[in-house]
């Protein structure tokens, strides 16, 4: 290891606490920093490159070190780098509100900025909840949600998630809402078969609405798949019963798109896939190619006229900052010059080929993919689906044994993950998976 390889990691394991990171192992394990990247690579500090398997934590788009974001971003830095929106506005602000309305599910209307996709969720709960209140119906004190769900890491946010093991502990911390069982098809929770479903999930939905929609202030969901609940692609159809349930019964739809936004899923925003327009969608990660902390949280005209009598009391310090619209702003402007979602398609076809071979090894239960996200659910036993021992850390081994050959995955438990840049070109990605498969295999040849 090299001198700075080595003092960097010392000095940051006797300060740094890392998120989502068992402490007492990573202060075990070789510290990897990364230095540099360029594309859709990333290089240590010893000068060793990598795949950007999961887009630097599902935000990078375009691949790092973009000329064009980069000389947005300098641009503005040399008139403005950042001004209050609270009482003022500023250019890049304003353009970036019209480019998001533009390319947002039609009805969308008005942008409330804030920095973190947890932050957008928040608002928006927060936005649903004082709606119902602005229009005298304060008996609306909840919100309908699913199980395996996750919203982000606040408090509000956690309340209308429902993965366990991240929020078990903070239980007591949390307001109550009401989950609805979320579909599952490799587990399904009433033992049906894809072949011969009968769409259980689509009626206990139904059930929940019926006798709480009259309590709700909104449901919320992520459309298409659970991304953090490790990658769980929802049948077909099963957004579409959503909204027509919302409008239905007269419960507001929040639409969380704040890891399938920007092309994650094949188009611009996953809600496309079943042409559903929510009342209000939250967004962040991908809104600004991975480059700068900003998030965003859609309403239509019905909501914000609700507000206009009074004051929606929600802001953040840097809510709408210019550096971070005007790398927004180019990377809208990419999406259009690179064809990114025309070109996009004829990847996902190759990774769909590609992970056809993980369907050869018996510890492969399921792989799961939407357009470039992708879950392989390893199991003990594919025939009753028996789980591997969680001391056992499968999935992680597998991504060290990944990191060796020169790819950066991150798993979810036994869930592996993959979320490359969409500017990954098709060699690469087919580099990328090919790591992956030789990385499991290897890791299951030494247990």
């Amino acid at each position: 290891m090299e001198l700075r390889t080595r003092t960097l990691a010392e000095l940051g394991n006797r300060h740094l606490w890392h998120p989502f990171t068992p402490m007492a192992r990573w202060l075990e394990e070789d510290q990897l920093i990364i230095d540099r990247a360029e594309g859709v690579f990333l290089f240590d500090t010893e000068g060793k490159r990598y795949i950007d398997g999961v887009s630097s934590l599902w935000v990078n788009v375009h691949g790092h070190n973009r000329p064009e974001i980069n000389q947005a971003i300098k641009e503005q830095l040399a008139r403005l780098e950042h001004s209050t929106m609270l009482g003022a506005s500023h250019p890049p602000g304003i353009l970036l509100a019209g480019r998001l309305i533009d390319v947002a599910p039609q009805g969308l209307n008005r942008v409330f900025y804030s920095d973190t996709g947890a932050a957008a969720v928040e608002i928006a709960l927060k936005m649903a909840f004082q709606y119902w209140r602005n229009l005298g119906e304060s008996q609306r004190t909840t919100f309908l949600c699913l199980t395996n769900a996750y919203h982000g890491d606040t408090l509000g946010a956690v309340s209308v998630g429902g993965i366990a093991a991240f929020h078990r502990l903070f239980e007591p911390l949390l307001f109550e809402s009401i989950q609805a069982q979320a579909p599952y098809c490799f587990r399904c929770p009433w033992g049906q078969h894809q072949e011969s479903c009968d769409h259980e999930c689509f009626n206990a939905l139904e059930r929940v609405f019926f006798e709480h929609h009259k309590q709700a202030c909104a449901v919320i969901l992520e459309p298409k798949i659970q991304a953090a609940g490790g990658m769980i692609v929802h049948p077909e159809g099963y957004l579409r019963k959503v909204r027509e349930l919302s409008a239905q019964l007269g419960v507001l739809m929040i639409v969380d798109e704040v890891a399938t936004g920007f092309g994650r899923t094949g188009r611009m925003f996953a809600c496309e896939h079943e042409s559903v327009s929510p009342d209000i969608l939250t967004l962040a990660k991908g809104v600004t190619g991975g480059y700068l902390p900003l998030a965003a949280t859609l309403a239509t005209e019905r909501v914000f006229e609700a507000f206009l009598g009074t004051t929606f009391y929600h802001g953040h310090t840097y809510t709408g900052n210019p550096l971070a619209s005007a790398a927004a702003l180019a990377s809208l402007d990419l999406f259009e010059k690179d064809r990114t979602l025309e070109r996009l398609a004829l990847k996902a076809n190759a990774l769909k080929e590609e992970l056809l071979k993980f369907a050869s090894l018996p510890y492969v239960g399921e792989v799961r993919r939407l357009g470039f996200m992708v879950g392989i659910e390893l199991v003990q036993d594919r025939n009753n689906k028996k789980p591997f021992p969680e001391e056992l850390c499968l999935g992680h081994r597998v991504t060290l044994e990944a990191r060796k050959r020169g790819a950066l995955v991150r798993p979810l438990g036994d869930v592996l993950v993959l979320m490359p840049p969409l500017a990954i070109e098709e060699e690469t990605l087919r580099e990328l998976v090919g790591i992956l498969f030789d990385s499991l295999k290897a890791t299951m040849e030494s247990l």
